[in-house]
């Protein structure tokens, strides 16, 4: 199934990076969330989208109406009709998290997820983003949270690297120094 979402992510992400369509790929995902969200919260339209007895063409003037309704570009109406007409709409988040790394990777993004012991500034995150960017050699997007445990500092994943700057992680290795010794 992997190969499946890749394709269908790569193939969306060339139509939204097209120059000629000028399209905002954040916008996109945005859009493209708004319509998970609905699948999500509502069983009976999941259902309906996904129940390969029902007629393409009423799946798709259902999507039109909400399409229509949440105010979404033509591409994306169009994606999630040929999600449906493939019956890929059981894959859909999987998808749309396969197309984010690609709309990523091609805007030379790379995605941070940064713990810190407490909430940090604008200008702290601003100067943590910058240093985290320096190493990696990416722009990055970067998605906070707090966590008490660390005690001081930050840990910061970006892919499947972890940089560990926290007050807990210093502890764990100087422990971890002690009892080698």
């Amino acid at each position: 199934m992997a190969s499946v979402v890749g394709t269908y992510a790569r193939t969306f992400a060339d139509v939204v990076m097209t120059k000629s369509n000028l399209l905002d790929p954040a916008r996109m995902l945005q859009e493209l969330h708004g319509i998970e969200a609905l699948f999500e919260e509502s069983d009976p339209l999941r259902r309906v989208m996904e129940n390969p007895s029902i007629p393409g063409d009423r799946k798709r003037a259902v999507l039109d109406a909400i399409t229509m309704r949440l105010g979404t570009t033509r591409q994306v109406r169009n994606f999630v009709a040929v999600l449906t007409d493939h019956r890929r709409l059981p894959l859909f988040g999987e998808i749309l998290k396969q197309l984010e790394q690609e709309l990523n990777e091609r805007q030379g993004f790379a995605e941070a997820q940064v713990s810190s012991a407490r909430q940090l500034s604008d200008p702290e995150k601003k100067a943590l983003e910058s240093e985290i960017a320096k190493m990696i050699g990416k722009k990055v997007r970067a998605h906070y949270d707090q966590d008490a445990s660390l005690l001081g500092g930050a840990v910061v994943q970006v892919g499947s690297t972890i940089y560990d700057g926290s007050v807990k992680g210093q502890l764990e290795r100087i422990r971890e120094q002690l009892i080698e010794s």
